[in-house]
């Protein structure tokens, strides 16, 4: 299944790839313990809280990013 700011973070986690991806933008993404209370969340609905601090082309790029990551 391809990945996009819409999969779970739980199922972006599982991905190196992704977590490289994300990480570069929001470091605390990998290492964060608060990141275990919001697994079941889509990284884009995680991104909606003011305190994620992404910005809309942020999301775009990162979801381009995502996409593009073979299995």
């Amino acid at each position: 299944m391809a990945l996009s700011v819409d999969s779970k973070i739980k199922e972006l986690k599982k991905n190196e790839k992704a977590v490289e991806i994300i990480s570069a933008v929001s470091p605390g993404f990998s290492t964060d313990p608060q990141m275990k209370l919001v697994q079941s969340l889509t990284f884009r609905k995680l991104c909606s809280f003011p305190q994620a601090d992404i910005t809309p082309e942020q999301l775009e790029e990162i979801d381009a990013k995502l996409k593009a990551i073979e299995d």
